[in-house]
């Protein structure tokens, strides 16, 4: 048989590969759906019913293909329960991202994980995921986001995470991790969360440039933003030779030079340290002589005591601002003594030009207290502060003055109206005066100062109650306390919005609802989006905020109404909103309660912590449904906050039927033996 000439030979073999790649891209979608098939058997059998052999493997719920090959598998919400197979999730090797978020997933993440070379991006939060973090994670070179907060791991947080140098985003918050924070050296780390773990220690140099909201809830951690470590002399940049023990002695060592000051330089400080104590001097007898000519009355101290002001107690913080409910897994701010110029050390500079307590450079009440105020300026002045927490609108300080009464005082920030258009804007404010909203007490004008003066909530906020510390010792908010809240929240709204048919909140959220000392609730900072200007942002998004909105300045009532209702899936679930969307990546928290429900998975969405309670199922799906009805995507579907408050009250009336019927019929009944 004559030999085939070679281009008919390439020809051949061109023709047959050409035949073969359909055939081979046919078996790797094969075995992607193989793989896709154990893991639903395993986790998913009645979540995921696309999943059949009916509707073609890249039209299946969560799936995306590329070239033949699923390359993203995304399931947030998705019922799925129970462990992650072994040898599933590992034959998708051509995935690139993975998202099982807000599930109940538990047990380990398998290790054949190590097989998927392509992964960028792994979403787990909000699952039941125990252990240790695998050591196959830390061979995906590829991750570019991990995030597994939320879950049950334990263990310490290991070192190998350096092994994944394009790593930008690491959440490894609400876990069990123990031991010290390892020295992670990941040039594109952008986001990263330890907080509410068990850790201690020294944050390491390079995360010190992290937020606060970082590592909060850590009762052993310390240095960068939460503070000095112990021995720590004083702050330095992160990353300095000064922040590195004995780092500036060797620099001038090995050096062999010292720097020196210039004879002009000496001299300079030397004038500048004289003339200080001068002024300091001047200031000195100015206040000794002011005190003297005007003493005070043993009547001017007792006034505070009288109004009923709160004395100073050591009390939970985070009120009026506090970092509880801006970020994230936010507890209660931690409060931090500072000296009283933190509260008003511009006003002193403004009372001093304006005359003290004249003209307009002094406090002006409202309410009760303007026809008898309490306290001046001088006594604020006095008063020893601390921090309770920084929001979007400022920080809030609490204030306790020399007879022991406590305020809260909030100093505004990014606020530049003219002042007439300042004193319209918070006469408004101050001019709402009820029982469940945190009274504007009094304010200080002036051009580059602005303090607002609230009563003093002792408990804090709610936001630090659902989302502090979870521990062992800690006490759940039941259903009952939940449920009174929730309605107080809703009269004191629906109180503002009674007041003009353009009035409202502005800025609902978890932090701005105080207790009192009986967990009662009160509305707090109504109104202060109406004092920032047009150039104002917020520093993040909120999970709060209604679709419609596109300018904070002017929310709507019906915006407001939205707000509450995340308000209430967070009370309901116990999860902030303002975690709830994770980059592009997440569902809020309203559409993901709606995809749950959608799929008769109600029970998932409440917080394990309110499962606990019996008799009272019934009215937290109906609490739940006034929820969604609230925070409706078209504002015409939404309730009036009068509605709200009357469904919530018709809600506890009939729990509380319930349960007062059951325990009569109870009563006359034996103990069974």
């Amino acid at each position: 048989m004559a030999a085939m000439p070679a281009p008919a030979v390439g020809l051949a073999v061109l023709i047959l590969l050409a035949a073969a790649l359909p055939a081979l891209h046919a078996d790797d979608l094969n075995s992607d759906a193989q793989a896709l098939q154990a893991l639903r058997s395993a986790v998913g059998r009645s979540a995921l019913p696309s999943w059949n052999s009916t509707t073609p493997t890249c039209q299946w719920q969560g799936v995306t293909c590329e070239n033949g090959r699923v390359v993203e598998l995304r399931l947030p919400g998705a019922g799925l329960m129970g462990s992650l197979p072994s040898g599933a999730l590992g034959n998708l090797s051509a995935l690139r991202t993975l998202s099982l978020r807000y599930n109940a997933l538990t047990g380990p993440i398998p290790d054949d994980v190590s097989r998927l070379t392509e992964l960028r991006a792994i979403y787990f939060q909000h699952n039941g995921f125990s252990g240790e973090v695998p050591a196959s994670l830390f061979g995906l070179k590829n991750l570019v986001r991990l995030d597994i907060a939320d879950n049950k791991f334990t263990g310490e947080i290991s070192p190998d995470f350096n092994k994944l140098i394009r790593l930008g985003t690491l959440y490894l918050d609400g876990n069990s991790f123990t031991g010290e924070i390892p020295k992670l050296d990941l040039p594109a780390l952008e986001q990263f969360n330890v907080s509410y773990n068990q850790l201690n220690g020294s944050i390491p140099t390079k995360l010190r440039k992290m937020p606060k909201d970082s590592f909060l809830g850590n009762t052993g951690l310390c240095g960068g933003p939460l503070g000095l470590c112990p021995g720590e002399t004083a702050e330095t940049p992160a990353g300095s030779p000064e922040s590195q023990p004995g780092g500036a002695g060797a620099a001038d060592i090995g050096g062999g030079k010292k720097k020196r000051l210039s004879g002009g330089v000496i001299a300079g400080i030397a004038i500048g340290c004289v003339f200080g104590v001068l002024l300091l001097l001047a200031l000195l007898f100015f206040l000794c002589r002011k005190k003297s000519s005007a003493p005070r009355s043993a009547n001017t101290v007792e006034k505070g005591r009288d109004l009923g002001m709160e004395p100073l107690e050591v009390e939970p913080k985070g009120q009026n601002g506090s970092a509880a409910g801006a970020g994230g897994h936010n507890g209660a701010a931690a409060a931090v003594a500072v000296p009283a110029a933190a509260v008003a050390g511009a006003a002193a500079a403004g009372a001093k030009a304006g005359g003290g307590s004249t003209g307009s450079k002094k406090l002006i009440f409202f309410g009760p207290m303007a026809a008898a105020p309490p306290f001046d300026l001088e006594d604020l002045l006095r008063a020893s502060a601390e921090v309770l927490g920084k929001g979007a609108f400022g920080t809030a300080y609490k204030a306790v003055m020399e007879n022991g009464s406590a305020v809260a005082v909030k100093r505004l920030k990014d606020v530049d109206l003219p002042e007439p258009e300042f004193r319209e804007r918070i006469a408004a404010i101050g001019g709402v005066q009820h029982e469940l909203v945190v009274p504007l007490r009094a304010y200080y004008f002036r051009k580059d100062e602005k303090l607002l003066v609230y009563d003093y909530m002792s408990m804090g906020s709610l936001s630090a109650l659902l989302h502090g510390n979870r521990a062992s010792g800690r006490t759940p908010l039941d259903w009952e306390t939940r449920s009174a809240i929730a309605l107080a929240a809703a009269r004191g709204v629906a109180h503002i919005h009674s007041t003009g048919p353009t009035a409202s909140h502005g800025n609902i959220k978890s932090s701005n609802v105080l207790l009192t000392k009986n967990y009662e609730a009160r509305v707090s900072d109504h109104g202060l989006p109406t004092l920032v200007g047009p150039s104002f942002s917020p520093t993040r998004v909120s999970g709060y905020r209604a679709p419609e909105v596109t300018d904070i300045r002017r929310v709507s009532q019906k915006a407001d109404v939205y707000s509450f209702g995340v308000l209430l899936l967070e009370m309901l679930t116990g999860k902030a909103p303002t975690h709830a969307v994770v980059n592009e990546e997440g569902l809020d928290l309203p559409r993901w309660v709606q995809s749950v429900v959608r799929e008769e998975w109600t029970a998932e969405v409440f917080d394990q912590e309110l499962l606990r309670y019996q008799n009272v199922e019934e009215e937290m799906v109906q609490l739940l449904q006034l929820a969604i009805d609230c925070s409706a995507q078209h504002p015409d579907r939404r309730p009036t906050m009068a509605e709200v408050a009357t469904r919530i009250d018709e809600i506890r009336r009939s729990s509380l039927g319930d349960r007062q019927a059951a325990d009569s019929a109870g009563e006359g009944d034996e103990p069974s033996l």
